[in-house]
């Protein structure tokens, strides 16, 4: 269970990238259902102000580095990218990730945690500006400059800026089921979820298709009522009036995904929310969303949440002794 997250902030914080960690993890909600957490900001010297991404302005952190001592989460939030990283800092990200930690970076974030020695063997993203320069400090990694952000379990990886929100919220709703996920990004007047397969730069802005008619709107809000029978590129272009190929192109360009892996992403979502509030066998919830079998949700939902709907379906299921196996 998440309950202490501890923010490492360095020399040249980017405010933006750091108001998004404290949005989502450091402001009380409890009025609105969500859990309170102890919310630690800890530089290399607690007390001591350090120099901001906007001139004039400095951030003081409360803590030091033995603030992230017992923390659940250590978040590495971005800052400007240098060769060599405080060795007390460095050293105790290395402690907190090997006492179980989980690390989430955002943006630049992602070279402290190579400096760790985090990123060896593992994919990871950051912003695609510096994708290349990540690959080249950290050969044994493999960055993915497209994506939103990278889930590895007890390593999160996200790109620059807005992605840092999308990876914030991923983790409350891994942590602390879409319930709590939701009513955050409902504060924040934000979406609540978008796939990290996302792509970081799409040709066009991501479609609010509830309020939109054009475009691709109609067809996206259809597919959300229609998640449980089959859909293929072919008929999808059809029921649009373009070739597929078309079809494909203009898809990428409104939502920044294929079609196959925006329906993946929403039926794991209808999924998570069945789990979440009724006591349905998962096989029915399976075929509730589109996946036709209990063994086709296990691996899409494995793969999306890093659980099984069983084990989700125990940690935040809101029936009493909700059943069902898998």
């Amino acid at each position: 269970m998440l309950s202490r997250v501890a923010v490492v902030v360095l020399d040249r914080v980017a405010m933006f990238e750091f108001g998004t960690v404290c949005e989502v993890f450091g402001l009380d909600r409890t009025d609105a259902g969500v859990p309170a957490l102890d919310f630690r900001v800890c530089g290399p010297e607690p007390g001591v102000p350090l120099r901001t991404n906007v001139p004039g302005v400095t951030l003081t952190p409360g803590h030091g580095v033995d603030g992230l001592t017992g923390a659940d989460l250590v978040i590495l939030t971005a800052t400007t990218i240098r060769a060599h990283y405080p060795p007390e800092v460095v050293d105790a990200v290395r402690a907190a990730a090997a006492s179980g930690a989980t690390v989430l970076t955002v943006c630049s974030g992602t070279f402290l945690a190579g400096a760790a020695g985090l990123l060896d063997g593992r994919r990871c993203t950051t912003h695609w500006m510096h994708a290349d320069e990540l690959a080249r400090a950290f050969p044994e990694t493999t960055v993915d400059p497209d994506v939103l952000f990278v889930d590895e379990g007890k390593l999160v990886t996200s790109a620059g800026t807005a992605a840092g929100i999308d990876a914030c919220l991923h983790l409350v709703r891994r942590e602390l089921g879409s319930d709590v996920a939701n009513t955050v990004a409902r504060r924040m007047v934000t979406p609540p979820q978008r796939d990290g397969g996302q792509r970081q730069y799409i040709e066009r802005p991501v479609l609010d298709h509830a309020s939109d008619g054009s475009g691709l709107a109609a067809l996206l809000d259809w597919l959300g009522e229609h998640l449980d029978s089959p859909h293929s590129v072919d008929s999808l272009a059809s029921r649009a009036a373009m070739s597929p190929r078309t079809f494909a192109r203009r898809f990428a360009a409104e939502t920044g995904t294929t079609p196959g892996k925006w329906l993946a992403t929403q039926r794991v979502l209808r999924a998570q929310e069945l789990l979440e509030r009724t006591d349905l066998p998962v096989e029915e919830i399976a075929h509730r969303c589109g996946f036709g079998s209990a063994a086709l949700l296990r691996h899409h939902f494995q793969r999306a949440r890093g659980v099984a709907p069983a084990d989700y379906r125990r940690r935040f299921g809101a029936a009493a002794g909700a059943v069902g196996t898998v």
